[in-house]
């Protein structure tokens, strides 16, 4: 297997603005206009679902209400938003908020999704994706059941904010912001690349709920080259979060060359509940991580791995070619 080096990949991307719709992309805008569409949802709906070649949306600056669906395509689906900087999510322009929990709509998590992801191939570009809702109840800003890649974005909620479900998934200099559970889903091989994660203050908090079920689910979170600090104007105590809780007993999440702050918890990793451990068969793992938070006695059930897990293992050995992977967020 080879050695993770993404500088063989593809050289540090420098800053761009994407500030005019890339050549063939529908264009969303606040402001109308000919040839615009006033919502994320009516331009999607205008794609076709059967063409094969590749589709793109673009989103001028604004603050668009509402829940968006990206069926299933043949055709690869990119949306960019609106930005002064391509590299990051700090100078994005767009945002996509929805409000809606499981005790407000009675349905499952992917129903309460703000982005609904279903097609694969798809790629997000510098949008930020919020679930509203707050406190309370499990309430989904990105729901993502396909191979799938987002760059530059942010995605924010309290419980539940990232459903990274079904396929191979890539997340790559993006913010990832919640409480409890807010990394989770069942069935997903997602690779976490120089992304912030961010805690809200809270009593207690949990980042990841991996609900890997068996030996044979292919579910793997990896987080690699991140960070994981308290949100902007959060306070939040010191050890008040754990990096991750099983919500199926073979859970399985690695972080490694990660910066960690106070936040995370002496223990580093906890049981489901006392009552239903489900930590029989785990692996959580560690692996060059930095910073306060990665400091003391992990817990028992918890190890830290003797070398770093190879994006391959993760993506597989073709993840260069695949139509979600963006080399230049590498």
């Amino acid at each position: 297997m080879r050695l993770l080096a993404f500088a063989c990949l593809a050289a540090s991307a420098l800053a761009a603005a994407r500030t005019s719709p890339p050549s063939g992309c529908l264009v969303v805008s606040k402001e109308g206009g000919s040839g615009t569409y006033a919502t994320v949802q009516a331009a999607v709906n205008a794609l076709s679902t059967s063409a094969t070649a590749a589709q793109c949306i673009f989103i001028r600056p604004g603050t668009y209400m509402e829940q968006v669906l990206v069926t299933a395509r043949k055709a690869r689906l990119s949306i960019y938003g609106y930005t002064e900087d391509d590299t990051s999510y700090g100078s994005n322009k767009v945002k996509l908020i929805h409000s809606a929990s499981q005790a407000s709509t009675g349905g499952n998590n992917d129903g309460t999704a703000t982005l609904r992801v279903k097609a694969a191939g798809f790629r997000l570009y510098n949008v930020d994706v919020e679930n509203s809702y707050g406190k309370g109840s499990q309430a989904v800003a990105v729901s993502a059941y396909a191979d799938s890649g987002y760059y530059g974005c942010a995605m924010k909620g309290f419980q539940d904010t990232l459903l990274s479900n079904e396929g191979k998934q890539l997340y790559s200099k993006s913010l990832i912001q919640g409480a409890t559970d807010f990394v989770f889903g069942q069935r997903a091989r997602s690779w976490f690349e120089k992304c912030d994660i961010r805690v809200v203050e809270n009593s207690i908090g949990y980042i990841t709920a991996n609900g890997r079920d068996s030996d044979s689910n292919v579910s793997f979170y990896v987080f690699n080259n991140s960070s994981i600090a308290a949100a902007s104007g959060h306070k939040v105590a010191n050890g008040a979060y754990y990096l991750g809780r099983p919500w199926r007993d073979h859970a399985r999440v690695v972080f490694q060359h990660t910066s960690m702050s106070s936040v995370i918890n002496s223990a580093g990793w906890k049981e489901w509940s006392s009552s239903s451990p489900q930590t029989c068969c785990v692996l959580y793992g560690e692996y060059g991580n930095t910073g306060a938070g990665a400091a003391g006695t992990r817990a028992s059930f918890s190890k830290k791995l003797s070398a770093p897990v190879q994006i391959t293992e993760i993506l597989g050995n073709d993840f260069e070619t695949a139509g979600f992977f963006d080399a230049t967020y590498i």
